[in-house]
């Protein structure tokens, strides 16, 4: 992939989040939502590229979202595949709550895991514990591992878990170890990624999360030298089948990081909607001056870039709500 693609995916997301920030507190989720998917495709068709999305979060038949196989880009450029989310936290932008983001992952065509939208088993944690964890270890043995190779005590490990009753065993079980549990509500591509940022004081993952955000985080993770490992959880026959088609002849396997993102290449890009531990959130500084976080990294380089902008929307007219 051209290098230059790190910063032209970083001007899609923020496109996305200048236009979903709009309805930051309205209450109207699939509003914020729409806006923020119609603007990611419009900015996609600049970026010279012949992108795919290999999973998402539509299909086909659930228009307006960017649907599994729609091709995105000009183009022109290199063959990549895309998995995006253009407005992780729905709910929490309809609410004013913390940790909405816009989010994409690209990488070599081939590379990123064709699945559908669908639940997921996931498990991860940053460069200290990488290599030597497994989904299928038991958490009390897994607190043991990651606190072992943080060289912290088990009960200063911080875990992150999604608040749902999904979790309910899960969270005792590691409260019983001694460990801390960090729960949050929506958006668990930012809380993947705190496991490998030293400065959240985030240890360890896990739970059962969408597939779409487990790909784009393991996308996150590779870049910064992390882990995840996941297991996709068909809830039907007919999931188990949409599966297989996509190519997974044992849709319930065992998917390692390089299942996940295969290759040496992947670039990651968010942006900030709400305020969150990753990244600040649109701010509308007066006038038509609005501020954005983001952050972008690519797996090649290890590089990790935070980038602040501001933009004028009297000249980004087509990201200016109509009330």
């Amino acid at each position: 992939m051209d290098r230059e693609l790190a910063l032209e995916i970083v001007r899609v997301t923020e496109a996305a989040a200048l236009a979903s920030a709009q309805w930051m507190g309205r209450g109207k989720k699939n509003e914020a939502d729409d806006a923020a998917t119609t603007a990611m495709r419009k900015m996609f068709d600049s970026v010279d590229m012949t992108g795919t999305v290999v999973i998402g979060e539509g299909e086909l038949d659930e228009a307006p979202m960017l649907y599994i196989g729609e091709t995105l880009g000009s183009g022109n450029g290199p063959e990549v595949d895309i998995a995006v989310d253009p407005l992780e936290g729905t709910n929490i932008v309809a609410k004013g709550l913390a940790n909405a983001m816009s989010v994409i992952a690209i990488a070599d065509k081939g590379t990123l895991l064709h699945a559908p939208d669908m639940y997921m088993q996931k498990i991860a944690v940053g460069p200290k514990a990488a290599g030597k964890i497994s989904l299928d270890d038991p958490i009390e043995k897994t607190i043991e591992i990651v606190a072992e190779a943080a060289n912290k005590r088990i009960q200063d490990l911080t875990v992150i878990i999604q608040e749902r009753d999904r979790h309910q065993d899960l969270i005792d079980r590691v409260r019983a170890k001694g460990a801390r549990v960090k729960l949050f509500g929506d958006g668990d591509v930012g809380a993947s990624i705190a496991t490998a940022l030293p400065t959240t004081g985030v240890d360890l993952f896990v739970g059962i999360g969408g597939a779409p955000e487990g790909v784009i985080s393991a996308a996150a993770l590779k870049c910064l030298g992390g882990e995840m490992q996941a297991r996709l959880l068909p809830q039907d026959e007919a999931e188990e089948v949409r599966c297989r088609h996509m190519g997974l002849k044992d849709p319930r396997q065992l998917l390692t990081l390089e299942d996940l993102v295969a290759g040496d290449d992947a670039i990651f890009a968010a942006t900030g909607v709400s305020s969150g531990e990753l990244l600040e959130g649109v701010t509308f500084l007066g006038g038509d001056l609005v501020e954005t976080h983001s952050i972008v990294m690519r797996c090649k380089t290890k590089t990790v870039r935070f980038i602040k902008a501001h933009h004028h929307l009297e000249h980004k007219p087509h990201l200016v709500m109509e009330l």
